[in-house]
């Protein structure tokens, strides 16, 4: 154990043992059918990526209700239907080796728009014509997320109690498919976000004003969720920990928001930024390697929680010395896996693990072991004909 890189040494949460520190971070994918039901596409998708050695793989986030999508192409979890197409995905992620997560998601005040490559923008008369009509959305108060974009309705008292009882509702349906590990995604300017930002929450009943009125959402769906979901599986929460705008939530914020998520049964914080305004994800913005790994070693020490690393992080040696430095429990991966679905296996021979191939599936380690050893073989015995 001691000679393995730090990356790769298992790590236990609750009753789940995750074998190794790499992993592969929820991505929309917005191929759906308009029922949020899988394709085709997401088995083969996320067994391609259960295939290339991280050891949690989750899907992309599962919304809570048909309001809660970004898109009409978005996976959902509203009903018991939503179970039974899931369970072929956890297996095949299960049977690849890596433990199977998934996220839940309320799109909130940015959803009801098209999806990334149709330019991301709010749904209208035109997209009703291709039959994407848009519909209603909901956030903390009733504020548009960009200038242009729909006015979503503030929350009442009885929307806020159907979205508590639906995150549970969705926790559980989530066990009953087969996930193993759970994220309840706070970050990024969704439902649960405009609630925490002061930019978000113009509120000033229970649920807004100061920092104690806007944690009260996310904490009351932890609570709901935490009860939902089974003692003994590990849960996530990812948050922004900067809005990066004046007057925004801030990394204090955050610090102080992880303890009391920790108090509620919360066992790891997935530690993002921004997307309280502008999306940025169609945005060409150079950013440093792991810009946002020093979010989450601040959350680790001072909150003293577990915290994964998440954003542009690339290159195995990078993503050891998180691990190593102990700047982060878990290092997260996202359009790197989309390049290269075996960039986990890549990252073990390059930092000096498994220079036999023996974590690949055995019958492309045997093809690749041999054409190793044919490399390394005198010139003259590099004959190969290719066949078995």
């Amino acid at each position: 154990m001691s000679d393995l890189p730090h990356l790769f040494t298992p790590m236990t949460l609750r009753g789940v043992t995750i074998p190794n520190r790499v992993v592969v971070s929820p991505m929309q994918q917005y191929v759906a059918g308009d029922d949020g039901f899988p394709r085709d596409f997401h088995l083969q998708h996320y067994g391609r990526l259960g295939i290339g050695g991280a050891g949690l793989v989750f899907t992309e986030a599962l919304a809570v209700t048909a309001q809660g999508r970004v898109t009409h192409h978005d996976l959902g979890i509203w009903s018991d239907e939503h179970v039974a197409p899931l369970k072929p995905i956890v297996a095949a992620i299960a049977a690849a080796g890596a433990v199977p997560a998934t996220q839940l998601i309320h799109a909130g005040r940015k959803g009801s728009v098209s999806r990334p490559w149709q330019g991301y923008s709010p749904l209208d008369e035109s997209t009703a014509a291709r039959g994407e009509a848009p519909w209603t959305t909901v956030a903390a108060s009733a504020i548009p997320a960009n200038p242009g974009w729909h006015t979503p309705d503030a929350l009442d008292e009885r929307g806020i109690e159907e979205l508590i009882a639906a995150y549970a509702a969705g926790a559980r349906r989530a066990a009953a498919a087969g996930f193993r590990v759970l994220d309840i995604h706070g970050a990024h300017g969704y439902l649960l976000h405009s609630f925490l930002s002061p930019l978000g929450n113009k509120r000033d009943d229970r649920w807004g004003g100061d920092f104690e009125g806007r944690i009260r959402l996310l904490l009351e769906v932890s609570k709901a969720v935490r009860a939902a979901w089974p003692a003994d599986l590990p849960l996530f929460v990812r948050l922004s920990c900067v809005d990066d705008q004046e007057g925004g939530w801030t990394l204090n914020d955050s610090v102080a928001l992880s303890r009391r998520l920790k108090e509620v049964g919360v066992d790891v914080i997935d530690c993002s930024s921004g997307g309280l305004g502008e999306r940025t994800t169609t945005k060409m913005i150079r950013r440093p390697e792991g810009y946002q790994v020093p979010y989450a070693e601040r959350i680790r020490l001072e909150a003293e929680v577990a915290a994964m690393a998440v954003g542009l992080i690339t290159t195995p040696a990078f993503a050891e010395s998180v691990v190593v430095e102990g700047r982060a429990d878990l290092v997260a991966i996202g359009r790197e896996a989309l390049m290269n679905p075996h960039w986990p296996l890549h990252a073990a021979r390059a930092l000096g693990h498994d220079t036999s191939f023996a974590s690949w599936p055995p019958s492309w380690g045997w093809w690749l072991e041999k054409r190793a050893r044919a490399a390394s073989a005198p010139i003259t015995d590099r004959v190969e004909t290719g066949q078995s």
